[in-house]
């Protein structure tokens, strides 16, 4: 490898450099036409608007002076053109709780309560699994077998790194349709450049998906390609989702956790989550231990294994890390679910205990791609054996019984609080710093909680309307 030509002091210094020094000539990400309606919004003067927008374009795009005024020009008139439009489908009554404040994404208490929002504004479908459970892929039952579809969309601070998002999102994609106890049986893929990103970036991407799916006979079937927000966002950002559908005859859904189950996971070392922490945080060598597919190849051999339909619920430790998912689990299944943390530490790679403990990152809620298992403890020693013949290690960390629906942490014996943390662990320098900012977090479910009840609103208006022309027809 190339790296093994540096010591690890020189590794990191490198690394830590190496992003400023090579992508100092690349585009910088800016929505132009948001930049304009804040600033007509302030009431600056078009010329002037003009002006400044045009040198902002040239900097960026290195275009010429008119090319980049006439742009300029097209943009602030767009915008114009679009205000004042109200109705249904021109409006929306904000929540004035941006993603950011709130942690959308962030995968922690405010994600949470957002993906619940969403949740009921979709509302009681039909689905055997549905997205009121918080699972990690949803079902429905179709000519005798379930079918299960999910989606990932790749971690945002892997666009410079298109072969490790497309690697990433896939197999997190692959993950979900196997933890619901499903088999894949294709890929499907989104990916989004921003205006000035290199095509080459597609292509890096799709290799990244493939290499995952070729491996696991899962094959890419379909997708779309396109610019993020089209000619209006500068720069060479990366974006993109991939999913999967999968077939089941045995669901192993969280909400069929039970009383006296007990709790397994494998060993795990993190997937586009630790691949950014070891990338922007100095540790490249971090990276190669993210490469693998044993997660997946574990789910293969318990599938094929008698021991299989014996297993109630599957998930990945990855929403929040342990914190989230087994506070989700218990939620869903209306289970006290309690974890021994002397269990645990053993099960994170070496190499990636390593760098979180040297960052000070909290590896209970961080994304570690373990399999977390619930099942009755007489099938426990039979699931541990055959995960462990596909070469990955697994024991017990924790059982489920009645009580409150709450995850709760044994520590030298003594019960303390396991609750998510409004945020996933602060696992790069930017999210440290972003990190000691909140607003107060019950004023803010409550304007969130308003919005979703508004969307409501407007769904069903539209609902009303369309349903009437329909039955002219």
């Amino acid at each position: 490898m190339f790296w093994e030509f540096f010591s690890d002091k020189y590794q990191k210094i490198v690394f830590q450099y190496l992003p400023f020094l090579c992508l100092s000539h690349v585009p910088k990400p800016m929505d132009v036409e948001e930049y304009v309606r804040r600033k007509i919004a302030d009431g600056a003067d078009e010329d002037a608007l003009q002006k400044n927008l045009a040198d902002l374009i040239i900097d960026i795009k290195n275009v010429k002076p008119s090319y980049a005024s006439a742009f300029a020009r097209a943009v602030i008139e767009e915008v114009k053109n679009t205000r004042g439009l109200k109705g249904d489908f021109f409006e929306f009554p904000a929540a004035g709780v941006k993603m950011g404040e709130f942690g959308v994404g962030s995968r922690g208490k405010g994600d949470f309560f957002a993906h619940r929002q969403i949740a009921r504004i979709i509302g009681k479908t039909s689905a055997s699994v549905g997205v009121d459970e918080m699972d990690d892929a949803g079902a429905v039952c179709a000519g005798g077998k379930y079918i299960v579809c999910t989606v990932d969309g790749m971690h945002s601070r892997l666009s410079d790194y298109p072969f490790l998002a497309g690697f990433h999102v896939t197999r997190a994609t692959l993950r979900d349709v196997y933890v619901m106890g499903a088999k894949p049986i294709m890929l499907f893929s989104d990916i989004h450049v921003a205006d000035d990103g290199d095509v080459a970036k597609i292509f890096d991407y799709t290799a990244g998906i493939t290499t995952v799916g070729e491996v696991m006979d899962v094959p890419l079937v379909t997708g779309s390609t396109l610019r993020i927000g089209g000619d209006m966002v500068l720069g060479n950002r990366l974006t993109g989702c991939v999913g999967a559908v999968g077939v089941a005859e045995h669901l192993t859904a969280r909400k069929s956790t039970r009383p006296g189950d007990v709790l397994l996971m494998t060993e795990g070392a993190g997937g586009g989550t630790i691949a950014t922490a070891a990338i922007y945080s100095g540790f490249p060598e971090v990276v190669e231990q993210t490469i693998n597919l044993n997660f997946l190849v574990a789910c293969e051999m318990l599938m094929k294994s008698e021991v299989f339909h014996n297993i109630h619920a599957m998930t990945d430790v990855t929403n929040g890390g342990l914190r989230g998912d087994a506070f989700e689990m218990a939620e869903t299944a209306g289970c006290r679910i309690v974890i021994d943390e002397n269990a645990i530490g053993g099960l994170v790679e070496p190499h990636v205990r390593n760098m979180l403990e040297t960052l000070q990152i909290d590896y209970l809620g961080v994304s570690l791609d373990a399999l977390l298992i619930v099942a009755p403890p007489e099938v426990s020693e039979e699931i541990c054996s055959v995960v462990k013949s596909a070469g990955v290690a697994m024991h017990e960390i924790g059982y489920v019984e009645k009580g409150k629906p709450e995850s709760v942490l044994m520590v030298d014996g003594k019960e303390c609080d396991f609750t998510p943390r409004f945020r996933e662990s602060a696992y790069t320098p930017v999210k440290k710093v972003v990190d000691t900012e909140m607003r107060n977090f019950v004023e803010m479910k409550e304007k969130v909680a308003a919005a979703a009840d508004a969307a409501i609103r407007k769904k069903q208006h539209v609902l009303k309307s369309l349903m009437e022309k329909k039955k002219i027809l």
